[in-house]
């Protein structure tokens, strides 16, 4: 029995920092929820806590153990971005990512298998882990149930905010490759597919396990076109790719590896640069925009 005035875990400044940052008022109050939320889940799911508090962006993710089984007790802010991931994660039922093992929809909680954290997709050489993370993306591309965000309307929506935020965001790029997104992204989204795409399917979030050799975490998902879900795979480690065999060696790889259509993959990729480089300079980051620009340089020419 724990010491009900002490709490079970201490929230990471860091992270709560950043949650309420971004979230005012809602996000102090979540945060300040969080310890309770997580003992109450802990004796729902009848397990303990097993190893420090981890976390990313909007998630808290703590080592918990039940009987003989070590399991993940995640719990995430809830916006469009992760609404639907355990929806996903019980679609892919454990083949290509992370095996979900209960869910607590009401406060955005789900109780995962635990994979091993020490070693991702990070750590192995970019030509052979964008073939590993091309493959996954394919393997994921099951198609989509119902319920899921569809891609066309993402991309309309996109074709129609990406001026605004371009005036908002102190016109970073020229006039003539936000017109060129907006044009793809109204010419790709009624012709999307309706897989189901995980679109930040990302190095760090492809851990080694004992079930398999490599397994996706913490997926965004669309209904659409799995060429949606290549970009960050570019501009993540952006400098290792240009230095070991370039952009068109490894597009060429990621094509191959996930079974993409080339001229489908590079203007979902032009789309989905100028998005993140708008939102990345929104916020005040330097470095992502900035390999934006390499990779929307690189594709303009051949769109």
């Amino acid at each position: 029995m724990s010491d009900k005035s002490t709490p079970m875990i201490t929230v990471p400044t860091a992270f709560a920092a950043a949650a309420i940052t971004r979230n005012g008022l809602a996000g102090r109050q979540w945060v300040a929820k969080l310890p309770a939320v997580v003992e109450a889940l802990c004796t729902q799911w009848q397990v303990c806590i097993d190893g420090d508090v981890m976390h990313g962006y909007l998630s808290l993710a703590i080592p918990v153990r039940r009987g003989g089984e070590v399991c993940v007790l995640k719990i995430a802010w809830q916006d469009a971005s992760t609404r639907d991931e355990a929806a996903a994660l019980a679609a892919w039922g454990g083949r290509g990512a992370v095996r979900l093992l209960a869910v607590e929809p009401s406060v955005g909680a789900m109780l995962l298998e635990r994979l091993d954290a020490t070693r991702s997709l990070a750590d192995v050489a970019i030509a052979e882990a964008v073939v590993i993370a091309g493959r996954l993306l394919r393997q994921l591309a099951i198609p989509a149930p119902t319920g899921f965000r569809a891609l066309s309307r993402v991309a309309e929506e996109l074709a129609q905010q990406l001026p605004t935020r371009w005036e908002q965001a102190g016109r970073p790029m020229s006039q003539r490759l936000l017109d060129q997104a907006c044009e793809l992204a109204r010419h790709l989204g009624p012709a999307t597919d309706t897989l189901l795409v995980n679109y930040d399917l990302h190095y760090a979030d492809v851990l080694a396990s004992r079930r398999a050799p490599w397994l996706v975490i913490d997926p965004k998902v669309v209904a659409g076109d799995p060429a949606f879900g290549i970009a960050q795979l570019l501009w993540r480690r952006l400098e290792e790719i240009q230095t070991q065999g370039g952009l068109d060696y490894h597009f060429d790889l990621l094509l191959e590896a996930a079974a993409l259509d080339a001229a489908r993959a590079r203007a979902w990729t032009l789309v989905r640069c100028i998005d993140y480089w708008l939102w990345g300079t929104s916020v005040g980051l330097t470095d992502d925009p900035a390999r934006c620009k390499i990779i929307t340089d690189w594709l303009a020419p051949t769109l």
